[in-house]
């Protein structure tokens, strides 16, 4: 006869067994609902994260130029989202289906090597996006050349790079602002940039794309604020300690506005060699607010800034031999401060006017 021992055991074991595979069950179920959660909150995160809450971004655009960069972007999006979504939403009902524990409740296949219809799915929709998104690229990368005007007569405005501060010439007004670029709201504006140090790359979001700023070399990037506002730049190359400090605010007024700005810049002090060593020497805008002991808030306009010194500050980077750094040397002896000329006029004097 059998002990009570021997005939619980079993029912034991049997009771176990049972409340195994429930837990099992409940572990599949929770991590296929983590799955799924996961998947949602980075498809909201992506979504919510693009959706231009930022003032500063191009997905919240304030010109034409980001505003066919955000289109352009929500195309590409629009046409990925055929290939992401699946993805995000049949991981985990493979994971589930699939899953080891689950043996049995989907088919076996190990001799199975191929599908023509798999191979034709797998293939032929990356064939349609490439299809579809060609022609786009090419019309956009067109219409976004920065190097585009963007309508008659726009704003000149030339950009030097430092380190580690932006400084900003407006040649036909004779003015110049360090750290601050004050746009006309709803006119075209043509940048030309270049470095006086190493590589850098500017870039204001809500209103055009980035661009490099080379040594000895000048681009150009087109843009137009649409409305008057403030809007935040920066330098996204690294060139040294101070890069995260190299911020430029980008003030578009209205036109009565601008034009009284110009007039408070143009009776700035004029823009002379010691102003121009500040510049060169390494550190920031508050850096060089603290040197001229201005207050923090005090913008950085002068006036009368000398008619070839972005051409001269090029073509000097362009040819670092012994003449150029000769006539650079001879120049900071001999002048106390730069010849200024208010009107236009060639710029042959480059060596002269160089400091």
């Amino acid at each position: 006869m059998k002990s009570m021992s021997e005939i619980i055991g079993p029912a034991r074991a049997a009771s176990r067994s049972m409340l195994s595979k429930g837990s099992e069950r409940r572990v599949l179920m929770t991590r296929m609902h983590l799955a799924w959660l996961v998947s949602l909150m980075l498809t909201t995160y992506l979504l919510t994260g693009m959706s231009g809450a930022h003032a500063d971004s191009f997905l919240h655009a304030q010109g034409p130029v980001a505003a066919a960069q955000r289109h352009h972007f929500w195309q590409v999006v629009t046409v990925m989202m055929v290939v992401v979504l699946p993805v995000f939403l049949l991981t985990p009902l493979i994971i589930w289906r699939y899953s080891y524990r689950r043996r049995g409740s989907a088919r076996y296949a190990p001799k199975w090597n191929t599908s023509v219809r798999w191979e034709l799915l797998l293939w032929g929709i990356p064939l349609l996006i490439l299809i579809v998104l060609s022609p786009l690229l090419w019309q956009q990368t067109h219409r976004l050349d920065p190097y585009r005007p963007l309508g008659p007569a726009p704003l000149r405005i030339q950009v030097i790079g430092f380190d580690w501060k932006w400084f900003f010439i407006y040649p036909d007004l004779h003015i110049a602002a360090v750290g601050t670029l004050t746009l006309p709201a709803n006119r075209p504006v043509t940048l030309s940039l270049t470095s006086n140090t190493v590589m850098q790359s500017f870039l204001v979001p809500a209103l055009a794309g980035q661009i490099y700023a080379m040594p000895g070399m000048v681009t150009t990037l087109n843009l137009q604020a649409d409305h008057p506002g403030r809007f935040i730049g920066e330098n996204t190359q690294y060139n040294g300690n101070g890069f995260h400090a190299e911020h430029v605010v980008v003030n578009a007024l209205p036109a009565a506005a601008f034009a009284e700005w110009v007039r408070s810049a143009d009776a700035a002090p004029p823009l002379t060699l010691s102003i121009i060593a500040l510049l060169r020497a390494s550190g920031t805008d508050q850096k060089m607010r603290q040197t001229l002991a201005l207050p923090e808030a005090a913008p950085l306009l002068f006036s009368a800034p000398p008619s070839c010194f972005f051409d001269q500050l090029v073509n000097v980077q362009m040819r670092p031999d012994a003449v150029a750094l000769g006539a650079m040397a001879a120049m900071s002896s001999n002048a106390s401060t730069l010849p200024h000329r208010r009107a236009g006029g060639a710029c042959a004097d480059r060596a002269r006017e160089m400091p």
